[in-house]
């Protein structure tokens, strides 16, 4: 059984995750823009993976 605690905790953790990958990734095409290809693609790839639906390192 799932306390309404954790589903609140879950959600505002997935909102936080997709906030910092959407800055990571708007980083990464400034980066690319200003002709810093490797920079850029780095914070694309970390944007991406970082998000809600990418990859977890935490589990």
């Amino acid at each position: 059984m799932i306390s309404r605690h954790f589903v609140g905790e879950t959600a505002a953790m997935g909102t936080l995750l997709f906030i910092i990958a959407a800055i990571l990734v708007i980083a990464g095409v400034v980066s690319l823009l200003r002709g810093q290809l490797l920079w850029g693609i780095v914070l694309i790839v970390v944007g991406l993976l970082v998000g809600p639906g990418g990859y977890s390192i935490f589990g």
